[in-house]
């Protein structure tokens, strides 16, 4: 299946601002987001520092509009055409 990827702020840094990625049916939130994470070292380095979990409040991650905190959080299944925005909210000012 196909999920469109959008990054925000400082992930932009990796040279993509949006692209689709190939996934397999079911995939988990936090699955997708390592896959992404893997793109570049860029964007594994700035991912690696808001840690992933459910606790972090350093990256908001929307799915379809939705903040992914009033979903099932990571464990949220992405389908066919699912969005996926990344949004770091710890920047320099």
């Amino acid at each position: 299946m196909i999920v469109n990827v959008r990054l925000v702020g400082s992930l932009r840094g990796s040279g993509e601002s949006s692209f689709s990625m190939k996934t397999d049916v079911g995939t988990s939130l936090k699955t997708a987001v390592w896959r992404i994470a893997d793109r570049s070292f860029e964007l594994k380095r700035i991912l690696g520092i808001a840690g992933l979990n459910e606790h972090s409040s350093s990256l908001l991650i929307l799915v379809n509009g939705k903040d992914s905190s009033v979903l099932k959080g990571l464990e949220t299944l992405l389908e066919e055409g699912d969005e996926v925005v990344l949004i770091p909210v710890i920047h320099g000012g």
